[in-house]
């Protein structure tokens, strides 16, 4: 898939999440990468073999102090490769990447995995 086309299924990823939950999240980027790096592999926990669709990079919002501020924003990297390898049809890729969205998205708020995965969010 062309990087373009999936750049606008990220957009409409984040544009289809409730504009409450939106408005909520502030100072986080949005980026696409073709594949995880070695580091990012290694903050996710997961080794080779294992597929990363998605990771936030940031404090989570419950771990932020008062004093939490004067700081560069946060990330969410979204894996074009990955997600790619694992659907078979465009609008599998579709769902995917609106589940990554949301899932790394629910990691700014602070829940983790289990929960996520409890949630229906991956």
């Amino acid at each position: 898939m062309e990087r373009e086309h999936f750049r606008e299924l990220v957009h409409e990823a984040v544009e289809s999440l409730p504009r409450e939950l939106l408005m909520r999240v502030q100072n986080v980027d949005i980026v696409i990468e073709w594949r995880p790096t070695a580091q990012d592999r290694h903050q996710a926990g997961i080794g080779p073999g294992s597929t990363l669709l998605g990771l936030y990079h940031g404090v989570p919002l419950p771990d932020r102090g008062e004093n939490y501020n004067l700081v560069l924003p946060d990330k969410i990297s979204i894996y074009q490769g990955p997600i790619e390898s694992i659907c078979r049809t465009d609008d599998e890729v579709r769902e995917q990447v609106r589940t990554t969205v949301l899932h790394e998205i629910g990691h700014y708020f602070g829940i983790d995995d289990d929960r996520l995965h409890e949630l229906g969010m991956g």
